[in-house]
């Protein structure tokens, strides 16, 4: 009897200690009413740094909430980069939903602290966490609770559907275009595109038509490993897990992935889940090949770099683990979440000071391409080094400047267009419209 209470006071005084370490917040798993009003208690408790919004409804009609983090909410700073963590993806996949809750809480918290780290971020960077894209799935899976959920009960949303296999498949353009030379970033819908997606998937994509994304995390579970594109094969018969398929910033999106699995409490040991990734990290297609996934969509669609996030064994671990799962992800999600500040960034401007949206910044050597957003600002993603950046428009002439990146905070580097002249204007717009394509055609995992 003795020795029981002595355990019992033990389990009592360490759960308080990590009480303490984590910031004295209840953990707990959230459903759909209780995760809206813990995103509204933060709003509430840092009012003047906090914006809640909504993307759309899911099936069942369940608002797709977003919390933003800016010193001027609701507002696009030019040269602020713009961040987003997505959660819930597959709906019994929970960990990524209450991680993001509780990183939503901890923003908060250690702003009103003083934290200077934080506070950089928060002024720095305009932040949108989304804990769920998969409310309805979620719904499913916690009817069921940790104990008794099956692997897929909940994953897909209210119609069964794997919302990671619901984007149009742009990895089968982009691997047509490689061969004829083609465009090699923003590639065009299909049609009817919008009747082909669930309601989720269509609010996620008209999200990243709205913003001018950056850098991304897609949070799930099912394995401990940071995947990168691409996951989709590039030969169509190949459905096994031996072939790598690597995009134009390879070597940027292997940091990128080390920079959270190292930062997390035991990912980059490699050793997870019965199953080993080298330094914890993974190419999609090397370890599966997956097609109309959302990483590879963000990529080839629009400005932002995406990664995949496998944060647990277990796909609804008990409460009780959630406070050790905290404390092995919260400084990656911040160690990641910096990362949006590396490389170049700057203004495209005319001959007349006014900025220029919509315009081509391309690096020599790298077959991936961005443009500059609707204030004239670009955001470009770069390992340190010397680079040879061009700004492109059409009825401009281009600008080329070498730039050395550092391992530090992002270089500025602007960019003054001068019109072409009417003739060259006319040739550009020809040779643009020579460039049009004919269209290609076109392991149920953790991902």
């Amino acid at each position: 009897m003795q020795q029981g209470r002595a355990r019992c006071q033990l389990a009592a005084l360490l759960l308080g200690l990590m009480g303490l370490l984590t910031g004295g917040s209840e953990f707990q798993h959230h459903r759909y009413e209780d995760m809206v009003g813990a995103l509204f208690a933060v709003h509430s408790e840092c009012p003047y740094i906090t914006r809640i919004y909504s993307i759309g409804r899911s099936v069942e009609g369940r608002h797709l909430y977003v919390l933003e983090f800016s010193d001027n909410p609701g507002i696009h700073e030019a040269l602020e980069p713009e961040f987003k963590y997505v959660g819930n993806m597959h709906g019994n996949e929970v960990l990524g939903r209450e991680l993001l809750i509780r990183f939503s809480q901890f923003l908060c918290e250690e702003y009103r602290a003083g934290n200077h780290r934080i506070m950089r971020l928060i002024h720095d960077t305009r932040i949108h966490i989304l804990p769920s894209m998969n409310p309805d799935g979620y719904e499913v899976a916690a009817r069921q609770g940790p104990e008794f959920n099956g692997y897929l009960v909940g994953r897909g949303n209210f119609r069964e559907i794997d919302l990671n296999r619901n984007f149009p498949d742009l990895n089968a353009l982009m691997y047509y275009y490689e061969k004829t030379k083609g465009r090699n970033h923003h590639l065009p819908l299909p049609d009817n595109w919008e009747q082909q997606v669930e309601p989720e998937t269509l609010a996620i994509i008209k999200w990243m038509q709205n913003y001018n994304f950056v850098l991304s995390a897609n949070l799930h579970g099912g394995a401990v490993v940071a995947n990168y594109p691409f996951d989709k094969s590039r030969d169509p018969r190949f459905r096994g897990r031996t072939t790598y398929s690597a995009t134009a910033d390879d070597k940027i999106f292997r940091k990128l992935a080390r920079t959270y699995s190292y930062a997390h409490g035991w990912m980059h040991k490699g050793w997870n889940c019965g199953d080993f990734f080298d330094e914890g990290i993974t190419n999609g297609a090397s370890w599966y090949s997956l097609s109309k996934g959302m990483q590879d969509f963000n990529y080839l669609y629009t400005n932002c770099f995406e990664i995949t996030l496998e944060l647990s064994c277990d796909k609804f671990p008990p409460a009780a683990a959630l406070p050790r799962e905290w404390l092995a992800n919260r400084e990656a999600l911040v160690s990641y979440l910096e990362e949006v500040h590396h490389g170049i960034k700057g203004m495209v401007y005319d001959e007349n000071n006014n900025p220029i949206t919509n315009v081509e910044i391309s690096v020599a050597g790298v077959n991936h391409d961005v443009t500059s957003g609707v204030d004239g600002d670009y955001f470009r993603l770069l390992l340190p080094g010397t680079y040879k950046v061009t700004a492109s428009s059409s009825g401009y002439i281009p600008s080329t400047s070498t730039v050395t990146v550092g391992p530090a905070e992002a270089t500025q580097l602007n960019f003054y267009l001068k019109r072409a002249p009417k003739q060259q204007n006319l040739k550009g717009k020809l040779h643009k419209k020579n460039l049009s394509s004919p269209k290609a055609p076109l392991k149920l995992g953790p991902r």
